[in-house]
């Protein structure tokens, strides 16, 4: 059995990998994998393969399907009329979850004639049934919202979403600000290392023209990170899906590994408190992850 998902998360989840990656594409890149008749090495990945697990099909699109589709068919040696390469594909998912993006969904129509009943094996709370109900067909109620701040358990420790990356940005340097605060210690804000034409950019007015650029034109790498040891940090890229180190895992940041020679208290930016200390050479942080799959002892 061969098992796929949309996202690191949910493969990681079920203990397979992305679409994209055995397609070996990344996502809008619009080039196809190239297939080579008597690829022995594609061959004999699906050779024993009988069936196919594909899970979060609601953000499984059309074109992607079809790619995989092609793919499987290609290993099989099968034709393209016959589905998958005549393989068993199980689809697992909820279409009235998160859509495909720039893709067009398989099942597009839910309209209330064309809903099947099912029965929800999580819980037998008729209330909470019906708010899931709501919010599935994006018809909340404030008595909802009610009930679920009634089940809150704890500090809320979920990330926080926003429309525009100016605010993401505000909330994390006022979260690593009352972080530092708590712990009684020096906030530390580590300096984008820029260059220009290959050469480390060093001319003042260059270097505040590209700290005050907002992180939206410079890749969503921001100019000034500030870091707490303690504070939460989440993963924003696949690096080891099979090792758990995927894009969404939460972690926490522990420490960061810097030239000392490069600290400075020379004040960059008016939102952090004056002892701050800036780090302008770092060279690696260690961030805990607890739910990866690595053995490692520090």
């Amino acid at each position: 059995m061969r098992k796929l998902a949309p996202t690191g998360i949910a493969a990681a989840e079920i203990g397979g990998m992305t679409i994209h990656s055995f397609l070996g594409e990344q996502r809008n890149s619009g080039k196809p994998r190239t297939i080579k008749p008597g690829d022995l090495k594609l061959e004999k990945e699906w050779t024993l393969v009988e069936y196919l697990l594909i899970d979060e099909m609601s953000m499984v699109g059309l074109i992607l399907l079809g790619k995989l589709n092609r793919i499987i068919c290609a290993a099989k040696h099968a034709d393209l009329q016959i589905p998958f390469g005549g393989i068993n594909v199980i689809f697992f998912g909820d279409y009235l979850q998160y859509r495909p993006v720039y893709d067009a969904p398989l099942h597009p129509d839910f309209s209330p004639e064309n809903k099947k009943k099912y029965n929800n094996m999580r819980t037998e709370d008729t209330r909470y049934l019906q708010l899931l109900e709501r919010l599935r067909q994006g018809q909340c109620r404030y008595e909802d919202y009610e009930l679920l701040l009634a089940r809150v358990v704890g500090q809320p420790t979920a990330p926080m979403l926003v429309l525009r990356n100016e605010i993401r940005t505000q909330l994390n340097h006022r979260s690593a600000i009352h972080n530092a605060v708590e712990v009684g210690t020096n906030l530390m804000v580590c300096i984008a290392q820029d260059c220009c034409k290959g050469k480390a950019a060093e001319e003042p007015a260059l270097v505040k023209k590209l700290l005050e650029l907002s992180d939206s034109k410079t890749e969503h790498l921001p100019s000034l990170l500030p870091l707490v040891s303690g504070m939460p940090v989440i993963i924003t890229q696949n690096i080891a899906i099979e090792l758990g180190l995927i894009n969404g895992m939460n972690g926490i940041f522990r420490q960061l590994v810097y030239d000392i020679d490069s600290v400075s208290t020379d004040s960059l930016s008016k939102t952090f408190p004056t002892n701050t200390q800036y780090v302008h050479k770092p060279i690696y942080a260690l961030v805990e992850i607890s739910k990866s799959k690595i053995e490692c002892n520090l």
